[in-house]
């Protein structure tokens, strides 16, 4: 029997495998894909993200940033970052850093798919394949729609309006060192995010509650649509629904970590440094044999993150959308605060 298993080897399944190494537990991920993963990211990594990582050991090859600037029209404000600056970082480069720093760990990944999971007081044990893993835990890092966190009960029903990701890279040179929120007054065609992600790359990425291809909703930003004409792109990609709730992180030896924990929306960008504060706090709560500490401190550690975020996307949803960008142009250190109250 080992001490765990991990379902899912994209990112916080990796740092999670990466953390409870260090600790010396013997651990194995379980990721049916094979090399690099790459999905609908912003892929700006906020300052705190970036601490994470360097904890982790991993160095992505990326491109930093200094701050947040949102614009709606003729209005522009924008927040630096006071402890550090944030990265902007293609999915690919991030999961091809922590795979190496995995197998640095000695790490062992076994590409196949997990099937049935039974569980008892002492262990729980899953499929994998022809193959079974007996082991003291299991972390579900099985993404946003996790079948382990459906299986086990732990889904609830998110309500609300439903709202998805789409993202495309660009061939441009960046012509920001910020992060750029393109903010359309109409609450339907939401926001488009600009993040540079290497010297001559940008990602755009689109959230909206609204159907449709990427050009369509691109036009909902014409300022941003003219800029990036005629540049060459990648195929784009989207994901979602992105709002995610979870009766509980927590299923006797089953804990969920990254996306399968629960996702309130991608607005303030904070999935990825979530995933990987809450894999230290999952292995934490492996080596002291206490799985209940988890649910706790995860509710601890993202409060903040949860109640801005869910405060933001109400406003954004509301009437008072179109003042939102106003009023952060004209209370500038209100707006600054509050952006680096997520940052840090």
């Amino acid at each position: 029997m080992i001490d765990l298993v991990v379902a899912g080897g994209g990112p916080a399944g990796l740092a999670t495998a990466i953390h409870a190494a260090r600790a010396g537990l013997e651990v194995v991920v379980v990721e049916k894909r094979t090399g690099p993963i790459d999905k609908a990211c912003g892929e700006g990594l906020m300052p705190h993200a970036v601490r994470q990582l360097h904890l982790l050991g991993v160095e992505p090859v990326g491109r930093p940033f200094r701050g947040v600037r949102y614009l709606q029209g003729d209005r522009c404000v924008t927040a630096q970052f006071g402890s550090g600056s944030g990265l902007g970082v293609r999915r690919t480069s991030l999961h091809a850093a922590l795979l190496q720093q995995t197998a640095a760990a000695g790490v062992s990944l076994v590409h196949d798919k997990i099937g049935a999971i039974t569980q008892d007081a002492d262990s729980v044990s899953v499929s994998a394949g022809r193959a079974g893993i007996r082991a003291r835990y299991l972390a579900a890092a099985d993404g946003l729609h996790s079948p382990i966190r459906a299986a086990l009960g732990l889904h609830a029903d998110a309500g609300g309006t439903r709202r998805w990701g789409l993202r495309r890279h660009v061939a441009v040179p960046p012509w920001s060192d910020c992060v750029e929120v393109y903010w359309s007054a109409t609450p339907g065609a939401g926001e488009a995010y600009v993040t540079p992600v290497a010297d001559d790359c940008v990602g755009i990425a689109i959230l909206t509650s609204e159907q449709g291809r990427f050009e369509q909703h691109l036009a909902a930003f014409p300022a941003l649509r003219d800029r990036v004409a005629g540049h060459p792109h990648q195929p784009d990609m989207a994901a979602g629904p992105l709002r995610q709730k979870v009766r509980s992180r927590v299923a006797g030896r089953v804990l969920l970590v990254g996306d399968a924990a629960g996702y309130v929306d991608a607005l303030t960008g904070e999935g990825l440094g979530l995933a990987f504060a809450a894999s230290r706090l999952l292995v934490d709560s492996v080596v002291a044999d206490r799985p209940g500490d988890y649910e706790r401190r995860w509710r601890r550690t993202t409060r903040r993150y949860r109640l801005m975020t869910a405060g933001m996307l109400h406003a954004s949803t509301s009437p008072l959308r179109p003042l939102i960008v106003p009023a952060a142009d004209r209370l500038p250190r209100v707006f600054t605060g509050l952006v680096n109250l997520l940052a840090d």
